[in-house]
């Protein structure tokens, strides 16, 4: 019978070894080392930046895990002479633009870098004298290229490009797959639906529809859509003149008006809610359909971590609206202040690049700029809504653009509460007061006529 007991190895067979192991270690460290030196050397900016900490002015971080913290943390890593760091502003859209709007008005205030700004705000800032053009000879891409067309067109002011699109935005409908619904809806469809399943007392619902109606830019974003999905028009000619018909908007408008007796297709709690709001009123089942963004995908089907997972998460269909969406988003743009421009150019660049436009969807939830993102066959193949996502923001529209486009949504959505809380009608003048709030006249408060 052989024995079982195994030869004891030679020294110069166990050298072999302990060196084979040694050098397949070495090895392992090195690739691991230059892939993440490949990595850093990625994010790291071009040669000849100013040194200097860069600061980052923006609204709250609305991304899945904070994303954005954790690029500026690669960022940090790959670039030791320019540390970033972002400033939150957590007011409500018009409280921060008035803020950034200040801050950027101090003349001696140059702790300012970057603006985060809302992509309808990029000409006033550049109006305003606010901030410096991207000097587009020192990008990696030509940006007409590397971005979908209309995110950067809200980068565009006068000729001249003033940002890069950091995230773009456009308006999903959201419904409940669990209640029989299926697209796609047009408003009609949406009104019929939710009536079967209130006079059928479904489970829950206390409305059909519910959306982003307080007095906010969300309540312009909404009138908007409404007007486009029934065939309306509002039109800014070159010399800054609007032109609306009341009567098309006032009939849109009755599909967003709360009933004032019994049942009602949309939800009366809409009129105070904002994107987060809405969205828990149709997490814990309240209502059938909910217009919001695209991060709201994410938080109500339980991906993002920092939410509570929806009773809904299974349930959650997403589709197209009854028309095109306002184009939403971001844009980077440095501020005139900055000492460090160059190195804040580079900050943007990095930001908007292709590695985090992909994190920023992947991870974050956002809607990416980069076309080169929506191609990717393994997104495509994890998020099967990106071609619906792609489509709502190639189908977008953008919302005026003047320096003065804040005190022209502000008489706007004035005129629309007014209809929606049923206090008033729109003015037979609509268009012209719209045309002197976009020229920037001090608006009036709307009264009922």
């Amino acid at each position: 019978m052989p024995s079982t007991r195994r030869a004891r190895p030679t020294p110069g067979r166990e050298r072999r070894r302990w060196w084979r192991a040694f050098g397949l270690g070495l090895l392992s460290g090195v690739l691991v080392a230059a892939s993440c030196s490949l990595l850093l050397w990625k994010v790291a900016g071009p040669k000849g930046l100013e040194p200097g900490d860069l600061v980052v002015l923006t609204g709250r971080d609305d991304s899945e895990g904070q994303q954005r913290q954790a690029l500026l943390k690669l960022w940090n890593a790959a670039n030791p002479h320019n540390q970033a760091r972002m400033i939150s502003l957590n007011e409500a859209a018009d409280a921060q633009y008035a803020e950034m709007i200040n801050r950027g008005e101090r003349e001696n205030d140059q702790d300012i870098d970057v603006f985060n700004l809302d992509v309808t705000w990029t000409a006033a800032f550049a109006e305003k004298n606010l901030l410096r053009p991207i000097d587009e000879r020192r990008l990696a891409d030509p940006p007409d290229e590397a971005f979908l067309e209309k995110p950067l067109r809200t980068c565009r002011y006068q000729g001249r490009l003033w940002a890069l699109p950091f995230n773009t935005d456009a308006g999903l409908l959201y419904y409940r797959r669990d209640l029989g619904l299926k697209p796609p809806f047009d408003w009609p469809k949406i009104e019929a639906e939710s009536t079967r399943l209130l006079d059928g007392r479904a489970s829950g619902l206390k409305a059909g529809f519910t959306s982003q109606l307080a007095g906010y830019e969300g309540l312009t974003v909404n009138a908007l859509e409404a007007l486009w999905a029934h065939g309306g028009e509002l039109r800014v000619d070159d010399r800054g003149r609007v032109s609306v018909d009341p009567k098309r908007l006032a009939d849109a408008l009755r599909s967003l008006t709360p009933s004032a007796t019994g049942a009602s297709v949309v939800s009366s709690g809409a009129l105070n809610q904002n994107e987060d709001q809405s969205r828990e009123a149709f997490a814990v089942g309240e209502v059938a359909f909910m217009r919001n963004w695209p991060v709201a995908y994410r938080k109500l089907t339980g991906a993002d971590a920092s939410a509570p997972a929806s009773p809904a998460a299974s349930r959650v269909g997403v589709t197209a609206l009854p028309g095109p969406s306002v184009l939403g988003g971001q844009n980077l743009a440095v501020a005139r202040q900055s000492r460090q421009p160059r190195a804040a150019q580079a900050l943007i660049e990095y930001l908007t690049g292709e590695e985090s436009q992909r994190t920023l969807f992947e991870k974050g939830g956002f809607a990416a700029t980069r076309a080169v993102v929506y191609s990717d066959a393994i997104i495509k193949e994890n998020y099967p809504y990106l071609p619906l996502l792609r489509d709502a923001v190639d189908r977008a529209r953008l919302r005026p653009v003047s320096p003065h486009y804040v005190n022209f949504s502000l008489v706007l959505r004035g005129y629309v509460m007014t209809v929606l809380k049923r206090e008033g009608t729109l003015p037979d003048d609509l268009a012209r007061r719209l045309t002197d709030a976009l020229r920037g006249a001090t608006p009036a408060s709307p009264a009922p006529d």
